[in-house]
């Protein structure tokens, strides 16, 4: 018989099906291997169209998002946006960057205790660590110059339970503030400090619109000369009101100041 005496297929051989992949969601932080390019990467970016990878080496890179381009876990994939969740609620932040603790009451002071050399050093201390401070009790009082210091250590009376930091302007090799820093021993003190003449200059110059804080000559009030440098027609008290209400968190500082203030915070409340 002849190929005639079977029925005749008009609709020819079935088509073949298009492979069915595993849908994955596009999680930031997923790693997959691109199958076509072999590169191995994490999921740094997605849209519907085009994924973006970070791979190994740091580098980044792009490639289409279309089924089975990926591979997870030895298997082809498709990716898919992720599914919509819950928003996680944003955490607040202090002005420190400590995580605020909402309508907490203050502590009871410690006896414990912070002193720095002015009252501007503790306006800018209170103004980004207050809300710190507060929760922990401690106490920052300013010494009004330092050249005692030696004396107002022992008439404090240090000892384990209460701990006493002191933060000194200027505090360079070499300088009075370097000496006067070297005649205190004490397990119960910590003397840190800043480079800065004057801690006007803990404040970065950018946040009153300069490049950098004016240099001044020796013998000459250093924020009376900064005030003329410039161009200000102002008490510096005044300026100063100023200066520390564009403060608005220790971004807005020098990383020297940031990290002296913090370790006597760590030391007087260890």
């Amino acid at each position: 018989m002849g190929v005639l005496s079977e029925p005749l297929d008009l609709n020819g051989p079935p088509k073949k099906q298009r492979p069915q992949y595993v849908k994955v969601e596009a999680t930031l932080g997923l790693t997959l291997r691109h199958r076509s390019s072999f590169k191995v990467g994490t999921i740094i970016a997605f849209d519907p169209n085009w994924v973006t990878l970070r791979g190994e080496d740091g580098r980044e890179f792009r490639q289409r998002n279309e089924p089975g381009a990926f591979s997870y876990n030895g298997a082809a994939v498709t990716l898919v946006r992720p599914a919509k969740t819950e928003e996680a609620p944003e955490i607040e932040r202090t002005a420190s960057g400590s995580v605020a603790v909402p309508n907490a009451p203050a502590r009871v002071a410690r006896p414990s205790r912070i002193y720095v050399e002015g009252l501007h050093d503790a306006e800018l201390i209170e103004r980004v660590w207050g809300d710190d401070l507060r929760l922990e009790g401690l106490v920052v009082e300013p010494l009004h110059g330092a050249d005692d210091l030696e004396q107002i250590v022992r008439t404090f009376g240090p000892r384990s339970g209460r701990r006493l930091g002191v933060l000194l302007d200027h505090l360079v090799a070499g300088t009075k503030e370097s000496r006067i820093a070297s005649e205190v021993n004490h397990p119960d003190v910590l003397i840190t400090g800043h480079p800065y003449v004057d801690v006007w200059q803990c404040i970065k110059p950018g946040v009153i619109g300069v490049e950098r804080w004016p240099v001044i000559e020796m013998g000459t009030d250093w924020k009376t000369g900064v005030c003329a440098e410039l161009g200000i027609d102002a008490e510096p008290g005044v300026v100063w009101k100023q200066l520390l209400a564009n403060v608005s968190g220790y971004t807005d500082l020098e990383p020297a100041f940031v990290g002296a203030v913090e370790q006597l915070i760590d030391f007087a409340t260890a």
